[in-house]
């Protein structure tokens, strides 16, 4: 039976929002808002890992950007595209993030041009149109333990959905979540198992919480 307080967080949250999870929850508003609360923890417990896969993946691939752009054009800075690879997508995301780079006044350096610049576009340099240019050329390089780009992309791209649909607090209580985390670490692996394995005891909660945490949030159980 629905509290004053379970009311309130429905108008407060909006019982759009809470729609689905009211599907999950047997249309019970105590049980899906409960379920939000478990979905929005799950939630937390992802984005941890998936912050340490993104600064390890944007590290490895500048890595391997700046000994190419170095050995080939005699530039270490590789965004400034001095062989002409880039596509007008790939440049534009640069130029943008060479200016969030200094809008707060500070001097431009390599450092804070590739931290503004976005897992998507990471995943997208990964994309099959630099198959020839960037992978084939440095890139795989980033992947030892993964040699086919087109696996590497796959699993990008569904970390890149993952990041997006928590970011802007959409609803995951429905999707695969443990393979979400298994494919995060398996992105890890492929870069340095030791490092992947450190990702994995950085989780918050042990591995046998956070799979049971993940089944609950899959769907209602009182238990």
């Amino acid at each position: 039976m629905p509290t004053s307080e379970h009311l309130l967080l429905e108008r407060r949250i909006s019982a759009e929002r809470l729609a689905r999870y009211r599907v999950g929850a047997h249309q019970s508003l105590p049980q899906a808002i409960e379920l939000y609360e478990r979905s929005f923890r799950a939630a937390g417990q992802l984005w941890v890992v998936l912050g340490h896969v993104e600064v390890l993946v944007r590290n490895v691939m500048h890595e391997q950007l700046t000994a190419w752009s170095l050995r080939e054009f005699g530039e270490a800075r590789w965004y400034l595209d001095a062989g002409e690879v880039f596509n007008h997508k790939t440049s534009a995301d640069i130029a943008a993030a060479r200016i969030r780079a200094v809008h707060t006044g500070k001097s431009e350096s390599v450092g804070r041009v590739v931290a503004e610049l976005s897992f998507g576009f990471w995943r997208y340099l990964l994309a099959i149109r630099y198959e020839r240019s960037l992978w084939r050329s440095c890139l795989h390089v980033a992947f030892p333990g993964q040699g086919r780009r087109k696996a590497v992309h796959a699993k990008m791209a569904t970390l890149h959905g993952l990041r997006n649909r928590i970011a802007h607090h959409e609803p995951i209580h429905d999707r695969p979540l443990r393979q979400w985390y298994e494919d995060a670490l398996t992105v890890a692996g492929w870069i340095c198992p030791s490092t992947r394995d450190w990702i994995h005891q950085q989780s918050l909660i042990t591995d046998s919480e956070f799979t049971a945490r993940l089944q609950r949030a899959h769907r209602y159980d009182a238990s």
